[in-house]
């Protein structure tokens, strides 16, 4: 297959990808608000934060075969725009953008949903049976790499969940010794999606020492980021904004259930 069949070829796999990840959000009423409503300073350092994701994200698992960093920083920008023009083409079908529409909440609303699109652009050569990452002879292999991938796991489950008024009313309800159960669930969960499970991708446990040892560096680490990636999503969507410390925290870990799930299942794609 030549070079531009199979870059045209990655376009419509993106696309593809880009809309199974993120039709579930583009057809949800609080990611609607969340475009004119998010603070467009928050909304700028998402998506700061997304285009460096995107980039590592083609090195590990993207559309295509790269063979240099170019090559990955212009697959990421590549992904955020299939993303963007698939975010803003679905939301016009819905009759969320419109004619009507100021350029200031159309641009909000469809950035916002172009953060999951484009991730599904980025894995879409997993997702509808292209080449997969793993023949590429990448280093999804490495500690590095496994700790990254997780993370984009929970950011993107975190990131579909985050908006809902749901999470900061299980908050509210979940009692001290609830939240301790709900952090040890989550953990004893992460750890058998990911290593009790010969799920494929994994590391092998030839690689650690001890059980202890693997315990401890990948499944500890993980779901720490988990926690962290949850934080942050809520603070960018507001969800953070008033809450006290501990109010915060217990935010987080809710919210860090379904991101150390996508954290841990994370695998079953890249």
């Amino acid at each position: 297959m030549n070079d531009n069949r199979r870059f045209a070829l990655g376009i419509v796999r993106g696309a593809g990808g880009a809309i199974i990840f993120a039709l579930p959000l583009l057809m949800t009423m609080e990611m609607w608000q969340l475009g004119f409503t998010m603070e467009r300073s928050r909304l700028a350092l998402l998506v700061i934060v997304l285009l460096p994701t995107l980039i590592l994200l083609s090195y590990h698992a993207g559309f295509e075969t790269t063979a240099s960093l170019r090559d990955d920083v212009i697959d990421a920008f590549v992904a955020y725009g299939i993303g963007f023009g698939a975010s803003a083409v679905v939301l016009w079908l819905l009759g969320i953008v419109t004619a009507e529409t100021s350029f200031s909440n159309a641009v909000g609303q469809i950035t916002v949903q172009t953060v999951p699109a484009s991730i599904g652009a980025m894995l879409a050569r997993s997702l509808l049976g292209g080449e997969r990452a793993d023949d590429d002879q990448r280093p999804t292999s490495s500690y590095g790499g496994e700790v990254f991938i997780m993370t984009v796991g929970a950011l993107f489950l975190a990131f579909s969940i985050a908006p809902t008024e749901e999470v900061l009313i299980i908050t509210f309800r979940l009692s001290a010794a609830g939240t301790i159960l709900l952090a040890l669930v989550s953990v004893a969960l992460m750890h058998a999606f990911v290593y009790a499970v010969e799920f494929r991708g994994q590391i092998q446990r030839a690689a650690y020492t001890t059980a202890a040892g693997e315990f401890l560096r990948l499944t500890v680490v993980g779901y720490a980021v988990s926690l962290l990636v949850s934080g942050y999503v809520l603070w960018t969507f507001g969800r953070a904004d008033g809450l006290h410390p501990a109010e915060l925290a217990r935010a987080s870990v809710v919210l860090g259930f379904p991101a150390a799930i996508g954290a841990a299942a994370a695998r079953l794609i890249l």
